[in-house]
C-alpha cells in the first residue's frame, strides 16, 4: 500500500500545516509504514479470540456496583475565573490563535 505525495500534502492541510518538501517525503514514507503495519494486524486471524476490552482491573468483581451518577454544584469555577487574566462572565477570554 504506497500512500501518495498529494494524500500527504490533502492530510497535511486538513491538519493545517505548512510542510517542507523534505517533511513531506519524511511523513509520506512514515505513514505508508504505518499502513503497512495496519494491513498486517488485518490479515491475522482472530476469529478464535474472544473480546478483551473491560474497564475494571484483574481481579476485580465484574458485577460490582457502580456508584451512582449524581449531579453536584460546584464553585471551583469562579474561583479559577478570579484568577483568570481576562474573564467575561463564566469564560475564559484568549487571544485569536487561528489565522484564516
Amino acid at each position: 500500500m504506497k500512500i501518495t505525495r498529494e494524500e500527504v500534502l490533502r492530510v497535511a492541510g486538513l491538519a493545517h500545516l505548512e510542510l517542507s518538501e523534505a517533511e513531506v517525503a519524511k511523513y509520506q514514507q512514515q505513514l505508508d509504514s504505518i499502513l503497512e503495519y495496519v494491513a498486517k494486524l488485518n490479515a491475522v486471524d482472530t476469529s478464535k479470540v474472544e473480546p478483551m476490552a473491560q474497564v475494571l482491573a484483574a481481579g476485580e468483581d465484574l458485577n460490582a456496583a457502580m456508584r451512582e451518577d449524581v449531579v453536584a454544584p460546584s464553585e471551583v469555577a469562579k474561583d479559577v475565573l478570579k484568577q483568570a487574566p481576562d474573564a467575561a462572565g463564566n469564560y475564559f477570554r484568549v487571544p485569536k490563535v487561528i489565522e484564516r
